[in-house]
């Protein structure tokens, strides 16, 4: 065993041992979202809910755009001053699960540089990148003044629950999203999500690194501290699934990945490569910068849209340019997914180093994947 599965062994005894904040998530502490103006999406929010036996009394339906982008000054009154209020009444929610028809990101006007920090560097941060996903400043919506100008420490992700971030577990929320380019597609991620926990997600794993392996013990960082990662996540992967290694410079190729359970990979942007037949409920994800931008325009071949077209359950990307280090950490998200005692949305938690920023997780936040097949005993 390396040292790193080692390592993320003892740490999973932890988790097992010392419960953290967010461990464990339950139903009843998911507030669900969806935009009324949209009746699909509606209808699939009380669908999802009477599957995963969530009260009626924890959705609130927002009143906002249709679009998938939303001006900050809209997002701020049509969708974070009521999930604020809404929550003041809940204080045990710890995740939020935004369905299909809710805005995917925000943009727009900038803000002044005095909202919400004294920081004299707001206005160059905000002016250098003013996009930011919807889903990620929400995991912030209890703190109603918390700065916006760049991204934030993520006080789940495990390499900063020693204090390096500004605030507490409590404050922040856990967010993923069940949404795609229609509502079918939405339908059907909930439902193999359900049907595949009974017996464990099966078939292949797929890990498509750019280059052979670095010498051990070298400090990394950016795109070879990720590569390294994506290495480190199939090792940990052999121990439950069969598994398929690339490290060269080029990418699997049409048809090549058959029974496709999980994946992860870089870089072809926005080129969704047609490699793989996904498993009922395969969980998958592709490095590049904009894979999250859109989930509905037609035509698009970013990584989210066209992976979820193909029959992915479960995804992640950026809405923007989120730099490799905003990504979750391979070995760390597969490492905890494949624990089995870990659901999607605190997997991806507990593996993203950053907040306030670009990232969303596609898929049921509940979802188990391997809970009947874990690497521990």
């Amino acid at each position: 065993m390396s040292l790193f599965c080692k390592s993320l062994f003892f740490l999973l005894l932890l988790f097992h041992c010392f419960p953290v904040s967010g461990y464990g998530l339950d139903a009843d502490e998911v507030v669900v979202l969806a935009n009324g103006m949209v009746p699909e999406g509606v209808a699939l929010a009380r669908y999802y809910m009477r599957k995963r036996h969530i009260s009626e009394e924890n959705l609130l339906l927002l009143q906002t755009t249709t679009e998938e982008t939303i001006r900050r000054e809209l997002y701020d009154d049509e969708i974070a001053k009521p999930v604020r209020e809404f929550l003041g009444k809940r204080p045990t929610t710890a995740c939020l699960l935004l369905f299909y028809g809710l805005p995917l990101r925000i943009g727009g006007a900038l803000l002044p540089a005095s909202a919400g920090t004294d920081s004299a560097d707001y206005t160059s941060m905000r002016q250098r990148d003013p996009v930011a996903s919807v889903d990620s400043e929400l995991s912030l919506v209890k703190i109603a003044d918390h700065p916006v100008p760049d991204w934030l420490p993520n006080p789940y992700f495990l390499q900063f629950q020693s204090g390096k971030t500004s605030y507490r577990k409590g404050d922040v929320l856990m967010v993923s999203r069940l949404d795609g380019p229609d509502p079918a597609t939405v339908r059907r991620v909930i439902d193999e999500s359900l049907d595949v926990e009974k017996t464990g997600l099966d078939g292949t794993a797929y890990f498509d690194a750019r280059w052979v392996r670095r010498e051990q013990g070298k400090k990394l960082s950016g795109y070879a501290l990720y590569d390294e990662g994506i290495h480190r996540a199939a090792e940990l992967t052999r121990k439950v699934l069969p598994t398929v290694f690339n490290e060269d410079d080029t990418l699997f190729q049409p048809g090549s990945a058959p029974q496709a359970a999980l994946y992860c990979g870089w870089y072809s942007l926005a080129r969704y490569v047609d490699a793989f037949s996904w498993q009922p409920g395969a969980v998958a994800y592709h490095i590049a910068s904009a894979e999250c931008t859109t989930l509905k325009r037609a035509g698009s071949q970013v990584w989210c849209k066209r992976m979820l077209e193909e029959g992915v359950a479960a995804t992640l990307g950026p809405v923007g340019e989120p730099y490799v280090q905003a990504f979750p950490f391979p070995q760390l998200f597969f490492g905890l997914l494949l624990d089995g005692d870990f659901s999607l949305v605190e997997a991806y938690s507990f593996s993203l180093p950053f907040i306030s920023w670009k990232m969303v997780l596609i898929g049921d936040p509940l979802y188990q994947p391997f809970r009947k097949r874990g690497i521990l005993p």
